[in-house]
């Protein structure tokens, strides 16, 4: 379980946002929206999907609170007829319900986790020092054929010293994330995007040429080089949000590890 679900615009998130961060006393009774059939809608549930709908794009005002509101009338009476009908009992409605309920409180733990946890920005100045060393002086743009073995990689270069394409042969033979789209094109990346094995090999590069199968984490890569340039990096402050976003993850997941060497699973 990451933190990713932190960046999420999802309503479900929209509501947990809202209901952790809201300081207002609940004293009274809530203000309704809308009552349906004697249930009432409360304000807050319709606050909470007018900001869903704004951080799509929606302009906030009169028309959409009131589309908002007729929208949460038709949910309250869609609810109430799946109830009637008994839908709620059944045994796959019940685990969709559960799994909605655990999805609530995950995200409820993840963001009370990072407003606790927030690294200091001599922390992640440091971090972002280390990590902009590491990546080096240059970017590359290249092309990336990803097989499973030794003898399908040795098929593909069979194919390219015959003179097929280096774009052609990685929509038919990559399994690498948008190969069958872009031909095997992943844009401009630091050396240290590829495994140490591949970027060794890629470095030595000249334009248009490309590497050998190279075997690193249990796949075969070959990698063309399009072009070259110097590496600008982000600046601390536009890279600080992504580092800070890391550190909470890497400290989530460690504590998350503590969880499990001390729980009792059978």
């Amino acid at each position: 379980m990451t933190l990713k679900a932190l960046r999420s615009s999802t309503l479900l998130t929209t509501l947990v946002t809202a209901a952790i961060l809201s300081a207002a006393p609940a004293l009274a009774a809530p203000a309704a929206v809308a009552t349906v059939n004697g249930t009432a809608i409360p304000q807050s549930l319709a606050d909470a999907l007018v900001a869903e709908k704004v951080s799509q794009g929606a302009q906030d005002g009169p028309q959409l609170r009131q589309a908002v509101r007729e929208e949460l009338i038709d949910r309250e009476l869609i609810v109430q007829a799946a109830k009637k009908a008994g839908l709620e009992k059944q045994a796959d409605v019940q685990t969709a319900i559960r799994l909605a309920d655990q999805g609530v409180l995950i995200r409820a733990y993840q963001i009370t986790y990072a407003q606790k946890h927030v690294p200091s920005d001599a922390q992640l100045k440091q971090l972002y020092d280390q990590t902009m060393t590491n990546m080096g002086k240059e970017e590359f743009k290249t092309r990336l054929i990803v097989v499973q073995n030794q003898s399908t990689a040795k098929e593909v270069s069979t194919k390219l010293e015959g003179g097929d394409s280096f774009e052609n042969v990685a929509k038919q033979y990559s399994i690498g994330p948008g190969a069958k789209e872009n031909g095997g094109d992943i844009g401009w990346n630091p050396i240290t995007a590829f495994p140490k094995p591949v970027g060794d090999a890629v470095i030595k590069l000249g334009k248009g040429k490309y590497t050998a199968p190279v075997n690193a984490e249990n796949v075969w890569f070959i990698v063309q080089l399009e072009d070259r340039r110097p590496f600008t990096p982000p600046s601390f402050d536009q890279a600080k949000g992504q580092f800070r976003d890391a550190v909470i993850n890497q400290e989530f997941q460690k504590d998350l590890q503590k969880m499990r060497a001390s729980a009792k699973v059978q």
